[in-house]
């Protein structure tokens, strides 16, 4: 997705750059364990969307920046917090931080760029950029507890979990669109329509994730595939196979074991896309996909639009 953001690639080295800088603590092992996480890479989407919404108005670097790197901080906040609670080994091809450090260092380094991402907000003195971020973090930590509470549960429906990512992954994404434009003095058509197109490729991201976690090439994801099914983690493409497979009793018997082995793993995926759950999960995706696009055509005609566009486009055929 990096070469879409060609135009706006000096910017990111600007991010990039602060990120870095603000990451440097004067405790020499939580600078380490930070950097270690910059140098892991990342498709660095949210704060690429930040200077894109603020390509709609007045923009200006010096004032998304900090916005952009806050952005990024409470992401990989989250995803540390989140290898504590999967008790993840590898993301994006590396070790962890919880596989080399341990859970009780990663939890600290977590809340530590949480803090971090304040600090930077606080610059801003706008009650409205405060109050998004306090809401979106609110909402990301009820979206993980939602989802450790109904593990292994498959009672869920299609409208449970599309709460939960909306939470855990959508409104991040949205605040993103939105913040780089108001912070650049959008006016609030502008800016509410790139919340509504932040929301929906966010939607789009995440339910591709779900699908990635069963149909991709573990090379590829940079982790183990079926991380979400060995954690009781309930998708959409399970959801839409439980009611689907002409093998129910024996889907829930693998779904609901703790302990599977990787043939298990194997034939609860194979059940999964026999049944058309992987094909259900694309199509719904694809259309928060087409919903995104037509917010784009609410806002002004600018070179930014063309590459929220292909964001759009990219969201759904990405392989990792």
């Amino acid at each position: 997705m990096r070469e879409i953001f060609a135009e706006i690639e000096g910017d990111l080295r600007a991010v990039e750059e602060e990120i870095g800088r603000v990451l440097q603590s004067p405790d020499g092992m939580l600078t380490d364990a930070a950097i270690h996480l910059l140098r892991a890479g990342g498709k660095r989407l949210r704060p690429a969307l930040a200077l894109l919404g603020g390509r709609f108005c007045d923009f200006s670097l010096s004032r998304v920046l900090p916005l952009a790197v806050a952005l990024e901080l409470v992401h990989m906040a989250t995803l540390i917090h989140d290898d504590v609670v999967d008790a993840a080994e590898v993301r994006r091809g590396i070790p962890t931080l919880k596989a080399t450090r341990g859970n009780r260092f990663s939890t600290y380094a977590g809340n530590y760029l949480f803090g971090r991402s304040l600090g930077l907000i606080a610059g801003y003195r706008d009650r409205r950029v405060c109050r998004v971020l306090a809401e979106t973090s609110m909402r990301m930590c009820l979206g993980e507890l939602q989802q450790i509470c109904t593990a292994f549960d498959l009672s869920q429906t299609v409208r449970n979990y599309l709460y939960r990512i909306r939470c855990k992954t959508a409104l991040l994404i949205a605040a993103s669109c939105d913040l780089g434009a108001y912070v650049c003095g959008a006016p609030r058509s502008v800016y509410l329509a790139l919340f509504r197109y932040g929301y929906r490729i966010g939607m789009a991201f995440q339910i591709t994730d779900d699908v990635l976690d069963l149909a991709a090439e573990q090379r590829q994801l940079g982790k183990p595939i079926g991380g979400d099914l060995r954690q009781g983690i309930i998708t959409l493409p399970v959801i839409y196979a439980l009611s689907r497979t002409r093998h129910p009793e024996r889907l829930r018997e693998l779904l609901l074991k703790r302990d599977k082995t990787p043939e298990e793993l194997e034939e609860a995926i194979a059940l999964t896309r026999e049944s058309g759950g992987l094909d259900y999960a694309r199509q719904m995706a694809q259309r928060f996909v087409a919903r995104a696009k037509a917010e784009l055509r609410r806002l002004p005609d600018v070179s930014a639009r063309a590459i929220l566009y292909q964001v759009a486009e990219a969201v759904t055929a990405r392989r990792f």
